[in-house]
């Protein structure tokens, strides 16, 4: 009877680390990874440094063309009136048609806010990864704490086995298919350790740190499906950072439309042009030696036509492109929303079908290893019984990180950029 109770206090024992699913969350080891990630992965990095780039167009395009200064000096004097010209300096400064430059800055900083949701959109798609990656880890090292507590229970069939066997009422037969199992199990763990490590390495490097480095995964992953009654489609979409990126595009060349049109416009030059002017030893006109200074105006003619008209065409084509891929990235998205319904609702069902399953099962695998106890009981039963066990066990680990993979794809899909803006006040 008490090796009864200590096999059934063992399967109990392989239960606990998997109850209590609760409301999703992540555990704060997996927030920092998230942290390390977004500082340390190039292509964040990259990311970023294209928005910090984008940004130093606006003050290129919105600052006046830089003036003109011509000097002349004179190797054979020009005579005038007053004297003779030493030399000569121009002054001109362009201006372009009004409102160009404001129309140049707001279409470099639409271009700019377009770099940075491409950075949030770079950013999310790591942090997925990272998540993933993450379930992985907890799914290998949850089915290896399994195995080796499966071991145990091994170990205590065996124990049952062989006192059977020397009682008279049991087959030595019994006790060399448990041997088989463990040695089976044994070499899984082994494997399993090897991957684990493998995933371990990888998942350092999706961090861009020491590959040796220390990972903590948490007990439990979390997940239900509430988030999903909460979704809200239509306003989700309209501020994810993937379809804020084009409208801003869209938005961009547009005005680059504007800036066509006025860059078609006359440009208006504003100068001065100051001579200076020797005496004349010959006579004394009034203002005998006089320097001369004159005004000067000069405007553009943009007659050539061509080349504003096949701009002002590249821009509103670009455009189009702008929109064209919003409306795929949210066709995209969407189709993206519906499988991920489906495999987070499939999770919670076949979470629930595990534990009901399991519960069942463990109750049958006690009343066979009572009756084995008491020579009615089937020793082929008890093991098959435990296989049972075992495969609902790890099904249920894996349907558990199916749903935590499913709820990080949802909170991907739903992320908006005003909680990042929200985050970083």
């Amino acid at each position: 009877m008490k090796l009864i109770l200590k096999i059934t206090f063992t399967a109990l024992l392989l239960l606990l680390p998997l109850r209590g699913l609760g409301g999703f969350c992540f555990a704060q080891d997996l927030n920092t990874y998230l942290q390390i990630a977004s500082e340390n992965h190039h292509s964040v990095q990259s990311a970023y440094t294209e928005f910090e780039a984008a940004l130093e167009q606006s003050p290129q395009v919105s600052s006046l063309p830089d003036p003109t200064l011509t000097v002349s000096a004179f190797g054979r004097m020009v005579e005038t009136r007053l004297g003779a010209q030493e030399a000569r300096f121009s002054l001109m400064q362009m201006f372009p048609w009004f409102g160009t430059l404001k129309t140049k800055a707001e279409t470099a900083n639409l271009m700019a806010e377009a770099k940075f949701q491409d950075y949030l959109v770079r950013r999310n798609e790591i942090h997925l990864q990272v998540k993933k990656a993450y379930a992985r880890l907890y799914e290998i090292e949850k089915t290896i704490d399994l195995k080796r507590e499966n071991l145990k229970v091994l170990d205590s069939y065996r124990e049952l086995a062989l006192s059977k066997f020397r009682s008279g009422s049991s087959k030595m037969v019994n006790v060399v298919k448990i041997d088989i199992d463990r040695e089976e199990v044994i070499t899984e763990i082994e494997l399993l350790q090897e991957e684990l490590e493998s995933l371990k390495r990888q998942f350092n490097i999706l961090l861009n740190r020491e590959e040796e480095s220390e990972i903590s995964i948490q007990d439990t992953l979390q997940f239900n499906t509430t988030a999903l009654k909460k979704f809200n489609q239509e306003d989700v979409f309209k501020n994810h950072p993937e379809l804020i990126k084009f409208n801003r595009e869209a938005e961009a060349y547009q005005n680059q439309v504007e800036v066509t049109k006025k860059e078609g416009l006359p440009k208006l030059g504003l100068g001065l042009d100051y001579s200076v002017i020797s005496e004349r030893t010959d006579a004394n006109p009034s203002r005998n030696g006089q320097d001369a200074i004159m005004p000067m105006v000069s405007i553009s003619l943009p007659i050539f036509r061509k080349k504003y008209k096949a701009s002002r065409r590249e821009a509103e084509l670009r455009e189009n492109v702008a929109k064209q891929n919003r409306k795929a990235k949210e066709n995209e998205l969407k189709s993206s929303l519906e499988e991920t319904r489906y495999a987070l609702n499939k999770a919670e069902k076949l979470v629930d079908l595990y534990e009901r399953q399991l519960e069942k099962t463990n109750q049958a695998n006690e009343l066979e290893i009572s009756a084995f106890s008491n020579d009615t009981g089937d020793f082929e039963e008890i093991l098959q019984l435990n296989q049972d066990i075992l495969m609902l066990k790890t099904q249920k680990i894996k349907a558990v990180k199916d749903g935590f993979t499913a709820m990080a794809k949802l909170e991907y899909l739903s992320f908006k950029t005003e909680d990042y803006e929200n985050a970083t006040k």
